[in-house]
Order: C-alpha cells, then structure tokens, then sequence
C-alpha cells in the first residue's frame, strides 16, 4: 500500500526532504507557488498552490489520504503544516503551539509568562505613541511574522525608530513590529525533535552574522565550542521553553545568546528544523544522526530513530555574498575540507538584503 507524505515548499532547502521521503519508500505530494523551483521537479506529484493556501492544500491532502505533513526551513510553511495535520487528526503541533512559535509577540508573552528568559520587548504598530516607550538602548525592531533575517533594523538611540517602524512592518503579514532591547552576547541555535511531548536535543550552532544592521547569515558552525557545562545549561532552558511554546511533535529550532557573563537568553524558538542547511545537513554530519529522517517518522507518528548513521565530524556552512566568497569557495574546493556546494545563484551576487537572496552556500569541515 503507498505511503503519501505531503510537503509544504518547494525550494533547494526542501530538496533533501523530498529526496529523503522518496527514499523512505514514501510517495512526495509538494505544495507550492510554481516558480521553477527544484522541489517541483524533484517531487513524484506538484500542485502549484501558494503555501498559505490551508483550505485548498487541506482539501487535496484529504483526498489523496496521506499519511503526514511537513516542511523544514520555513515559520510560514509550519502554520499551514499545523493546520492541516490538525484538520486530519495527523501528527503535528496545536493551534495554540503554531501562534505562539511563528509570531514573536505572541513568543515573548509566553516566554514572560512561563518565566522563561527574554528580552522585554513591546508590539507596535503605524500608530503606536513612541514617546511613551520605556526601553534600553540599544534596541532592535523586528517584524512579528517574518524568519530570515527579513525587516530587522538594530538602531544605538530611539532616532530613526519610527523609520525603522515603518520598515519592518512593511515587510510583515500582520503589519506590527516589536521594538526590544537589544542582548549583547555570542549567537547560537539549538537543534532538537520532539515526539508526543519528549524533547531530543541533538546539537548547538554557532551562528555567524554580518552584524547590524541587519544581521544576515553569513555561516553557521557545528558543534559549537561551548563546554558540556554550558551545553547542559542550554538544554535546560530550550527543553522549558518548548514546554512554555507547547512544542510536542516536530523538529525545533531555538535561537539564543550567551552572555559575556554567561546568561542565556531566548531570541525566538521555531516550530521546525533550522534552515541555512543547518537541519538539512550539518546536524547529521556533526551528530551522525538522520535529523530528516526523524522530522518525516514525527510527521507520520512513528518514534524518531536517532541512531547515528555515519561517524561524526566537525562542519561548518558558508554562504556566498560576493566574487570574492566564490573565489575563496573555488579555493576550498581544491582542498579535502570541501564537502559540497548546496546552491550558487550567480545573479544574486552583491545582492543581498535578507537570507532569501544570497548567492549560495558551501559546507566545509570544520
């Protein structure tokens, strides 16, 4: 009997799901805006139905009959994953779990009420009073809807806010914005899957950045040097705060600071796996473990495998920006670090004011 397994998204960050679906013996059934994009030739059947299309998507799945739903890399693609799962009693996460882990005013007022560790932070809109806002400087304005790095603006003094303001709204579905207080520290993510309410930690990212303003991606490293100590620190705090969001099954991806003095605070945690290839690739090069596989088992009710399938080793992902980063790409890959090449995007050379338009990205062992 077929196994169907649908999947919301179609770009090269859902390719190594689709291709891990195939493998698995699973019929892929994609769902995405037809843009020429890999997944719709790399999937056994593609609907060009835009990802926030629930009813519509809800409708064909419930007619095929499938066996789970998923995505990896994308909030916007997990509201419609949750709702659908939910639609056909099929595993996922709740309603209530979805708001809370893809709006991050939402996020902050469970992290405050769950006492979880955050940065104060306030919801504003075009018509906000910005005369009476009581925050720190510096601050950082991001838009509540948005992942990728999309409409975020640091700013040293509340001049220049109601730009900022308006900026990132524009970039936003629901049109607000949090202003909150900015957390110096070192950046890292924490990768882990959840089944009927148990959390897996797998692993810690260390996160790189172009900085403010807009602190895009540039690389990301795994497994992070931070010692045991701190690494079980982490774990505790991540493993309350999915608690705190109701995260019960799928992969999440928590993003957190350390502290020069060693705090941790809580930036935003996702419903999902990690993208920039960390979820995709680095987790099983640097754990062994097959994070794909797991997050397509979760979806389908079945108890992850977390077995490793390959030894363990130290990798990073880059990402090209420039001439010069594929110069120094085209350097390594002479050398026995270069591992593969995920994506180049020539025209998107020099381009780049978000995550969704680099020019590519490389792994490397570390």
């Amino acid at each position: 009997m077929s196994k169907n397994l649908a999947i919301v998204g179609a770009s090269y960050l859902q390719l190594p799901l689709i291709e891990k679906a195939k493998e698995m013996g699973y019929t892929t059934h994609v769902f995405a805006w037809a843009a020429n994009d890999v997944g719709e030739t790399a999937a056994d059947h593609f609907y060009p139905v835009s990802i926030v299309e629930k009813e519509q998507i809800t409708a064909i799945c419930r007619e095929i009959g499938i066996d789970g739903i998923c995505s990896i890399a994308s909030d916007l693609a997990a509201v419609t994953v949750n709702y659908v799962a939910a639609q056909l009693n099929l595993p996922g996460n709740s309603l209530q779990c979805t708001l809370k882990s893809t709006n991050k005013h939402h996020m902050r007022r469970a992290f405050e009420q769950g006492g979880d560790p955050s940065p104060k932070s306030i919801l504003v809109d075009e018509n906000t009073d910005l005369t009476k806002l009581e925050l720190a400087c510096p601050v950082i304005v991001k838009p509540t809807d948005r992942s990728g790095s999309r409409g975020i603006y640091k700013l040293e003094t509340l001049e220049g806010l109601q730009e900022a303001i308006q900026a990132s709204i524009r970039e936003g579905f629901e049109k607000k914005a949090l202003v909150e207080e900015f957390v110096e520290g070192d950046e890292y993510s924490v990768e882990g899957i959840s089944f009927g309410g148990r959390h897996h930690i797998l692993t810690i990212t260390q996160k790189f950045t172009t900085g403010a303003p807009h602190f895009i991606e540039t690389g990301h490293r795994e497994p992070a040097p931070v010692s045991a100590e701190t690494f079980e620190r982490v774990k505790q705090v991540v493993v309350h705060a999915l608690d705190t969001l109701e995260i019960r099954n799928s992969a999440s991806h928590s993003e957190i600071k350390i502290s020069p003095d060693g705090s941790i605070h809580l930036i935003e945690i996702g419903g999902r796996m990690g993208g920039d290839c960390i979820g995709s690739d680095l987790v099983r090069y640097s754990t062994g473990v097959d994070y794909v596989r797991a997050v397509i088992q979760v979806a389908c009710g079945i108890e992850p495998d977390l077995t490793p399938v390959c030894d363990p080793m130290p990798v990073e992902v880059r990402f090209l920006f420039t001439q010069e980063d594929v110069d120094e790409m085209n350097r390594l890959k002479e050398t026995d670090r270069f591992l593969k090449l995920v994506a180049y995007f020539p025209e998107c050379l020099g381009m780049a004011t978000d995550s969704s338009n680099r020019a590519g990205c490389y792994i490397l062992k570390d």
